[in-house]
């Protein structure tokens, strides 16, 4: 069973079969065997053990310009939170280069952000400020769930550093834009589906986070965090064939 987990971050599974492949800078310092000491000097906290943990056998690749993987050669391809961060001319790009990659009946696994979920939550706070004024103080945080994630301007780990860091931080990395943490698009369960209807794959439905067509999808740890919980919670899963 060869699995593509494509946009991993640090969201890599060390189970054989499973090929990991980013363009982040978390991966490009894991491929470089002689920066690898030097990480701790630079990174600290959360950020250093999402470093420690990734997985040995990795890619680094720029999956905006495509997948380095013959046509029909894979079994399942899985991206989390990922195809929102890509230009919509970009995504439909990516959409069809996934189902290049897979063999015929092979499993698209999608996970993004569930516009739909945010919008709903939103709609139901605004009820829930007219009903109790003082909910109003909190109703930010529903909007920050639309939009927040594509106005950023400054890299979120970035943000929380100290002012010599994020001064050094944002002059090698960049914005949140050239980092490719902004959103340029939002999902739900009816335009995802209709894009992948348009480009020929079948089976189109939605699924839940521990449910797969994959076989033995729990064993691979992707949507499960270290107490086999739910990775991501307030996604959208979809899954397709070839």
């Amino acid at each position: 069973m060869k699995i593509l987990n494509l946009g991993s971050g640090t969201k890599t599974s060390n189970k054989p079969g499973v090929i990991n492949i980013d363009w982040s800078i978390y991966l490009r310092l894991k491929k470089i065997k002689a920066l690898r000491p030097l990480v701790p000097l630079f990174v600290r906290g959360e950020r250093l053990e999402r470093f420690m943990s990734l997985a040995d056998h990795i890619i680094v690749y720029n999956l905006a310009t495509g997948i380095p993987f013959d046509s029909d050669s894979v079994d399942a391809v899985y991206h989390s939170h990922m195809l929102e961060h890509l230009d919509r001319n970009v995504a439909e790009r990516f959409l069809m280069e996934v189902k290049r990659v897979l063999k015929p009946g092979g499993i698209h696994r999608i996970v993004v952000p569930d516009f739909e979920k945010a919008s709903r939550a939103y709609v139901a706070h605004i009820a829930s400020c007219e009903a109790n004024p003082i909910e109003s103080d909190n109703h930010d945080s529903y909007i920050a769930r639309l939009l927040e994630q594509s106005v950023r301007r400054e890299g979120s780990g970035t943000s929380q550093q100290n002012s010599l860091r994020r001064f050094f931080e944002n002059l090698v990395l960049g914005d949140a834009r050239r980092r490719g943490e902004t959103h340029q698009w939002m999902y739900d369960r009816i335009n995802l589906r209709a894009k992948l209807l348009k480009f020929g794959y079948s089976d189109v439905h939605v699924q839940d986070y521990d449910k797969s067509l994959i076989p033995n999808w729990n064993e691979y740890g992707l949507d499960l965090d270290v107490n086999g919980n739910q990775y991501k919670p307030e996604s959208l899963y979809i899954e397709a064939r070839k």
